[in-house]
Parts: structure tokens; C-alpha cells; sequence
């Protein structure tokens, strides 16, 4: 995984290679569900408690641990996407 890479351009690779670096304990659980549901990083920015439950992420605590890993891969998918605008308007 290219940590360059923005988190929406994600393959389901990419996904399974964080989620490997962020929960190896929990792997076999994530990797199949990851896998089976195709999810790439576009999907993972998208889901919610409910979705990681259906994913087999039962405890609330882990639940709540992924959320917050999420919501920081959301705020620095937001600071490229404004790199990238200010790029845009102002370049070089």
C-alpha cells in the first residue's frame, strides 16, 4: 500500500493490508468479510457500526476502535482532497 495513495483510490488490497497493520488479531474475521463484500476504500470510508457488526465485528469496543481509525483515514482524505483543490486554483 502506497501511503501516498488517497484512501478513496484504495484497492480491496489496500484495505486488506491496513486492516492487517491496524487489527492483526482480528484478521480472519475482516479478511474474509473484506474479501467477500468487495470492499475497497471508497466502501471503507463509508462504514458505520451497524455495517461492521454485519461484518462480524461484534464487540462494541472494537467497533468503536475501527470507528475512530476511520474517521482519522476520513479527516486525511479531506486534507488531500484540499491539497489537492488549493493545487488546482494556486499552482506552483
Amino acid at each position: 500500500m502506497d501511503p501516498s495513495k488517497r484512501v478513496s483510490l484504495w484497492s480491496v488490497e489496500d484495505v486488506l493490508e491496513w486492516v492487517q497493520e491496524q487489527y492483526p488479531d482480528h484478521m480472519s474475521t475482516l479478511h474474509r468479510a473484506i474479501i467477500k463484500h468487495a470492499i475497497s476504500g471508497r466502501a471503507l470510508l463509508r462504514l458505520k457500526d451497524h455495517h461492521l457488526e454485519l461484518l462480524g465485528v461484534e464487540a462494541e469496543e472494537q467497533q468503536q476502535e475501527i470507528l475512530q481509525d476511520l474517521l482519522l483515514l476520513k479527516v486525511q482524505e479531506e486534507i488531500d482532497e484540499l491539497n489537492y483543490i488549493c493545487s488546482e486554483c494556486f499552482p506552483e
